[in-house]
């Protein structure tokens, strides 16, 4: 697996490099960890070797890395955040107001040294030699005494230690349901660099972007402790936890620790979670992927923690068959972080009850490996690609096995952008996801905003075409980090419509849609664009005679047409405010957008009956 993902990687990148005259690259590189966890005082020390090679362009006078605990420190920019944003992410403040006028304090604000979390560098040698580094924030800066050059493979090899903070956002200890450890972005983790340049944000709970590359991790731990995450478990008889064959005899060594040892191949990430009361069920799938659930030995879990697996096959199924073949031969569903959030080869939920209250959650989570670490869009950038396709997908998987309908979102599933044009909340998606004004704007961009994109995509080109882009998407792009023009050129050449208007319009500005049936008199038919975003028109006409006629009206930008059993009728142009037709009978009403795919901001003039 690890060598059928690399030739894979490498095939990829070369194509790329042929079709693209070189002007596509993206770097790589091979961590090596070596991790000792102290599960009394939540502190670790780690020897990291990353093998980085150069596949740009460019000559590299520094290098970045994300020190993402950090941010776990009173005064920290995440805690300085906490306090000016207008809406604070309730996990991680405390409400020393009333329920009616409430006062938020930051969580972070009140750690004590003890429970803060941090990464420290003690020493980092780039080929032997020791270089210079400046930490800022959740940013170590790398000065480096010779430059790395294009197509040159360099290896930094670092001590470091850190502190689990308690938990706040994501990663900690001792979580809600009393998981004792989450540990997400937790090592020295080198940032990326592409066509775009460094990408050395500081975390302030948003979003990640990273290097494809192997993962080769020890981890040495209490023994009674089971640990699950990313990647392979290369000595499970030596560890057992649920992770041995039966069939074979058990080789624990004597001690207090255990030392687990996991491979992770052509992955951004890695991530794992551990606890002495977990739960570890195995459930093999006809695709050949190992699904593993870890979850809390409690009464009070374990039903619907039993009840979700086989729904979560049926997930790994869909997505399967409709984006494309998931690539590695394990995925984990593990109790631990908060709420729900995605990492390579793994998720952390927390809670579970009943099924109901983890079943969409785990849906989501399993549905961002495709699209967030299999395609790797930029999320901090780009995150309405990364959480708006996910909401997408998985609203058609959740609609598909619960209820067997092929629904695709529309309609109610559009209220919360709706109700951010209301109260003026709503942001362009081009926003990095950290400098959304409000988490409202941030949650209903990305999530809601973002899954109306493809939702939007089946009125402008055809439910069919949008099938095939996802899947055309997901078969040249992944591995890939693609890019929003990525995706709009997939869907033009699938389509044959030209979308740059559609991505234009909907991701980079503010633009809201709005049309009206403006008059009809007798037999004609005068429509209006209120809004100052345009798009092709679906209309159902009611003759007197109670038959029914439907027309379809394409958008001059588009330079082509939507599959469609509707009567075609000329194209609009969008400089044109009205436009203006003719029908052979006698009107009893019109009514634009009859399937209500749009989002239209105000639908009471899209509709006009003959009284």
């Amino acid at each position: 697996m690890k060598k059928s993902l690399f030739l894979l990687f490498y095939i990829f990148t070369i194509t790329l490099f042929s079709q693209n005259n070189y002007t596509y690259w993206q770097q790589y590189v091979n961590y090596k960890m070596d991790v000792d966890f102290d599960v009394k005082t939540f502190q670790y020390k780690g020897i990291q070797k990353l093998e980085y090679t150069n596949n740009s362009p460019d000559e590299l006078d520094n290098v970045f890395y994300h020190l993402f605990y950090n941010a776990f420190q009173p005064g920290s920019e995440m805690d300085a955040r906490l306090h000016t944003v207008p809406d604070p992410d309730e996990r991680m403040v405390t409400n020393i107001g009333t329920k009616l006028n409430p006062k938020y304090e930051s969580r972070i604000t009140k750690l004590k040294p003890h429970e803060t979390g941090y990464l420290n560098v003690i020493s980092l040698k780039k080929n032997g030699e020791n270089v210079s580094y400046l930490v800022e924030g959740t940013i170590l800066k790398v000065s480096l005494n010779n430059a790395i050059k294009p197509g040159e493979t360099v290896v930094f090899d670092m001590v470091f230690e850190g502190q689990l903070p308690v938990h706040i956002r994501r990663a900690g200890r001792n979580n809600e349901d009393n998981v004792a450890i989450s540990m997400a972005q937790w090592y020295p983790k080198i940032a990326e660099y592409d066509f775009e340049g460094w990408h050395a944000n500081p975390y302030i709970a948003r979003e990640f972007h990273g290097v494809w590359g192997n993962f080769d991790v020890t981890l040495t731990i209490d023994k009674n402790y089971t640990v699950g995450g990313t990647g392979y478990l290369q000595n499970p008889q030596e560890i057992g936890h649920g992770y041995e064959d039966p069939s074979k005899k058990l080789q624990i060594k004597k001690g207090k620790t255990l030392t687990w040892h996991f491979v992770a191949p052509m992955v951004h990430d890695f991530s794992w979670a551990a606890d002495p009361n977990y739960t570890h069920d195995i459930l093999k799938t006809k695709f050949g992927t190992e699904l593993h659930f870890l979850y809390k030995n409690d009464e009070k879990y374990k039903q619907a923690w039993k009840e979700v697996q086989p729904y979560t096959e049926k997930a790994l199924n869909y997505f399967n068959e409709n984006i494309g073949d998931y690539p590695y031969k394990q995925y984990s569903v593990i109790q631990a972080g908060d709420g729900g959030m995605e990492y390579a080869m793994c998720t952390f939920i927390s809670g579970g009850e009943t099924l109901n209250s983890i079943r969409g959650t785990v849906f989501h989570e399993f549905a961002h490996s495709w699209f967030q670490h299999i395609l790797a869009t930029n999320e901090s950038k780009h995150s309405w690609m990364d959480e708006g396709f996910t909401s997408y997908i998985s609203s058609l998987a959740s609609n598909k096995i619960m209820r067997g309908i092929d629904n695709i979102p529309r309609g109610r599933n559009y209220a919360a952008y709706f109700y951010a044009v209301k109260n003026d909340l709503d942001e362009p998606l081009t926003t990095h996801a950290d400098r959304f004004n409000t988490n409202a704007a941030f949650s209903i961009g990305s999530y809601t905003k973002g899954s109306m994109f493809l939702s939007q995509l089946n009125y402008i080109i055809g439910e069919e075409n949008v099938k095939e882009t996802i899947k055309k998407y997901y078969s040249d792009f992944k591995f890939k980090h693609p890019t929003p023009n990525d995706f709009k050129r997939v869907a033009e050449k699938v389509s044959g419509i030209q979308l740059d208007w559609y991505l234009n319009e909907w991701i980079e500005t503010n633009h809201t849609i709005d049309y009206a049936v403006a008059n009809v008199i007798d037999k004609t038919i005068t429509l209006a664009r209120v809004g100052k975003m345009p798009m092709p028109i679906d209309l159902e006409v009611v003759y007197t005679d109670e038959t029914k006629e439907s027309f379809y009206i394409p958008l001059r930008m588009m330079l082509g047409e939507k599959p469609t059993k509707a009567t075609i009728l000329k194209n609009w142009a969008w400089a044109f405010p009205t436009y203006t037709f003719n029908v052979s009978k006698e009107i009893k009403s019109v009514k634009i957008d009859p399937l209500g795919f749009m989002a239209d901001i105000d639908t009471s003039n899209n509709i006009f009956e003959k009284l």
